[in-house]
């Protein structure tokens, strides 16, 4: 309910962003998502396959490879660019938990002890 109450500037502006940001923002997510992904891994391994066989150059392979880590590392490659020698931010992806400590092992049987000795033997 609280969320259909939303708060604007003015009446005659419309509630968020512009078209062309909206664009650019779903343009953003299709090239950074699942699909593209997948479709790169597909593409690796065709050329990949298509190079060990002799009917594509090596110097092409590479550069559909390079194509690819180009496609999914432009956002990292924009941010080093934009970077002007101001601090970054640091950020913890992941903190792992404090590791607990197992406890002692129990005494293993000695090395000649099998529990099978008599199974095989024949009682009469």
């Amino acid at each position: 309910m609280i969320g259909l109450l939303t708060v604007q500037a003015s009446l005659f502006e419309p509630s968020g962003g512009s078209p062309l940001q909206n664009a650019a923002g779903w343009m953003t997510e299709l090239l950074q998502g699942p699909l593209v992904v997948t479709l790169c891994v597909i593409a690796v391994a065709l050329v990949g396959f298509a190079a060990l066989g002799g009917r594509l150059p090596v110097r092409m392979g590479a550069r559909a490879v390079l194509g690819c880590f180009v496609l999914l590392g432009a956002p990292v490659i924009a941010s080093a660019l934009m970077w002007q020698g101001e601090k970054p931010v640091s950020q913890v992806v992941y903190q792992a938990p404090p590791s607990v400590a197992e406890p002692a092992r129990t005494e293993l049987p000695s090395a000649d002890y099998d529990p099978y000795s008599g199974a095989s033997l024949r009682r009469e």
